[in-house]
């Protein structure tokens, strides 16, 4: 179905009365695309039902039960924007959601089947094409009743569906993080500031495409605009310390005794990387990176890499590795040894 993309996805959503159904083809069944695919199915019946019955896959159950099922978190907080009940169906149980059983045998012929020969080149195409099907399938006359699931939708649920919100819900992923003793905590790979008083706490991050919002406890404690390029580091000036050294137990001191303590070139090089961030506690993360790695070689070597990564600009962690894993030390000389004066030895002078 698609040219050099053979991996996707078409979640298949019948309504129960009428079974006017919604489908579109997705890269993949995780937690974006599937909540995605939820807000625009809402969006196609222009309207929510009171409840939904989801199969138990990863992205929206993380423990499915009976009694006691665990909603994945992002998608937890979906349900309540839209004002939707999530009942998923039991484990190994196809009757308790028999519409959807039977509205994926419908898509594999009805859609897959006609659509089987042709190539699409993009995702967007390919939904066009789902979306062509949809509304042949719709407006079939089912034999038995005498009428499409169109005006069954239309004659019946309709008027029983809520109202959208005013806005669409915004997919935000949630994590777990630790905050680092530079008040910041990392997330794909950039860096957000929070007050200095949660050094070491435990806090969660909500993550949307705009923003990164910090939580402690249910409460707000920061909020940044995401990065994906530029600066990796995002520093609030009001999370900042009036004295950084009060509340952190590593300090840009006492790094820089640790590298006094293994030579000059070492003390030289932590003084260069603490010189050059905006704020030199943003250089603790490197200086702790470059203290586990020195704690596996000698002395010598260590001065030797730290002389080294000054001398080209090699101010981070990555690069300290490296000249590690390629330090070969000092080679002998190849050079014949300097003549030395012996009394065996005839000078110039012997043969005038």
């Amino acid at each position: 179905m698609f040219n050099r993309t053979p991996v996707h996805e078409i979640p298949d959503t019948p309504l129960g009365a009428s079974s006017y159904t919604y489908a579109e083809a997705t890269w993949t069944q995780t937690l974006p695309d599937w909540i995605g695919s939820h807000v625009r199915m809402f969006t196609f019946f222009d309207g929510v039902p009171r409840l939904i019955v989801p199969d138990n896959l990863k992205s929206g159950v993380n423990r499915a039960s009976f009694y006691y099922p665990e909603i994945n978190r992002s998608y937890g907080v979906m349900a309540p924007h839209y004002g939707v009940g999530v009942l998923p169906a039991r484990p190994r149980r196809p009757k308790d959601k028999a519409k959807v059983e039977n509205g994926v045998k419908f898509a594999q012929s009805c859609i897959l089947g006609r659509l089987r020969k042709q190539t699409f080149f993009s995702l967007t195409e390919a939904n066009a094409a789902i979306a062509q099907m949809l509304e042949r399938i719709n407006n079939h006359v089912m034999r038995r009743l005498g009428v499409s699931r169109r005006n069954l939708f239309e004659t019946i649920e309709q008027a029983a569906l809520a109202g959208l919100p005013t806005e669409h819900y915004e997919f935000a992923e949630w994590r777990l993080a630790r905050v680092s003793t530079d008040y910041h905590v990392e997330f794909q790979s950039f860096f957000y500031s929070v007050p200095h008083s949660l050094i070491r706490s435990q806090v969660d991050i909500r993550a949307t495409a705009r923003m990164i919002e910090i939580f402690h406890r249910g409460k707000r404690v920061a909020v940044h605009q995401r990065r994906y390029g530029g600066p990796r580091y995002g520093t609030d000036p009001a999370h900042m310390p009036s004295s950084h050294r009060r509340y952190a137990e590593w300090t840009p001191e006492r790094f820089r005794r640790w590298g006094a303590s293994i030579g000059p070139q070492t003390e030289g090089l932590i003084i260069a990387i603490l010189t050059s961030r905006p704020h030199p506690e943003q250089g603790f993360r490197t200086c702790l990176g470059i203290l586990r790695l020195y704690r596996d070689i000698g002395h010598d070597r260590a001065e030797a890499v730290s002389a080294r990564a000054v001398d080209i600009g090699g101010l981070n962690s990555k690069t300290i590795a490296s000249l590690i894993a390629t330090y070969k030390g000092k080679r002998p000389s190849t050079e014949p040894a300097a003549v030395v004066e012996h009394a065996n030895l005839r000078g110039p002078g012997y043969f005038h």
